[in-house]
């Protein structure tokens, strides 16, 4: 880390702006990620994620704004940011025509490594990934699992005290999922800081922090619960029903029900007044005779905060134009 970097501020972003002729991806966008947190950057597809990350890796130049990785400036340090800094994107980063043994020493090429350590950190790198007695196997053969261990051992070969992981459990199963997730709480743990992209919400919940990007404007920012209870302006309700697809439009209907979607096997209705919604809610499944169904007030889940926050900026902008 550099020594300019104040306040164990590991990632600070001003104004930060990206524009590609008319159309801008990142649009003066501001936070900061304190070293050791696990900080989530979540929005969807297109929503200006991949651009962030690479203007904070030194891989493109911001059009306007300012920003520090590492204490290091984003414009005028770029070389100095990608020696600090780990990076893996949704693809791995890894080149399936080499070997696992191949891949860990071109990355230890690339990294710096020092001789007299090379060998101990592809020992530990293996280690981590499980890839003992696969070291000469070609990394096409490899599992998605395993590739996914396998590149994040090789952006930490460095040891960097930050690393950029963009959507790097895209394409594997739930259990891999998790078992990444406990090594990123473990590299945390340590002090690294983790900046994170990821459409899972369920992961999302594993963040310290996080931001929702949209559009490449930032529309809500905190904690897991203050996304949940402060940037949530309406109510959720949940309701259990058989077949609750096919109630689905006409719970949507209902005096009070702002909007209404599924959520696994239950329908989650967001709506502006508790009491009066249930109310009518209520009424309508008597009028069904759905007598086994029941409806409570709960507090929303983060998919249910960004749709919300989602729709809510679409209706404002839909306004101001």
């Amino acid at each position: 880390m550099s020594e300019n970097n104040p306040n164990n501020i590991a990632v600070s972003v001003r104004n930060l702006e990206k524009r590609f002729g008319s159309f801008t991806a990142v649009n003066k966008i501001n936070f900061q990620v304190q070293q050791g947190e696990i900080f989530g950057f979540l929005g969807p597809n297109g929503a200006g994620k991949s651009t962030t990350i690479r203007m904070l890796c030194g891989i493109i130049a911001p059009s306007a704004g300012s920003g520090e990785v590492g204490g290091y400036d984003i414009v005028n340090q770029q070389f100095k940011i990608k020696e600090h800094i780990g990076y893996m994107s949704q693809k791995f980063s890894l080149y399936n025509d080499l070997t696992v043994e191949e891949n860990v020493n071109f990355y230890s090429g690339i990294y710096k490594i020092p001789k007299a350590q090379k060998k101990e950190r592809f020992i530990s790198v293996i280690q981590e990934a499980g890839l003992e007695g696969m070291e000469k196997n070609l990394t096409s053969t490899l599992a998605a699992g395993w590739k996914q261990r396998l590149a994040l051992g090789c952006a930490l070969l460095h040891k960097p005290k930050i690393i950029f992981l963009d959507e790097p459990t895209s394409g594997v199963d739930p259990i891999t999922r998790a078992n990444f997730w406990g090594i990123i709480k473990k590299l945390a743990k340590e002090g690294v800081t983790v900046f994170i992209t990821t459409h899972y919400m369920d992961e999302a919940e594993n963040c310290n922090r996080m931001v929702l990007i949209y559009h490449g404007t930032i529309i809500a920012m905190g904690s897991p619960q203050e996304m949940k209870t402060k940037c949530m302006k309406n109510e959720v309700l949940e309701i259990t029903l058989p077949n609750a697809q096919e109630w689905l439009e006409k719970i949507s209907k209902i005096n009070q029900v702002k909007d209404a979607a599924l959520f696994g096997s239950n329908i989650h209705a967001v709506v502006y007044d508790s009491a009066k919604a249930i109310a009518g809610i209520k009424e309508f499944l008597a009028e069904e005779r759905l007598v086994s169904a029941s409806v409570n007030k709960i507090l929303p889940s983060l998919e249910d905060v960004f749709v919300s926050a989602i729709e809510e900026y679409d209706r404002t902008e839909l306004k101001k134009n």
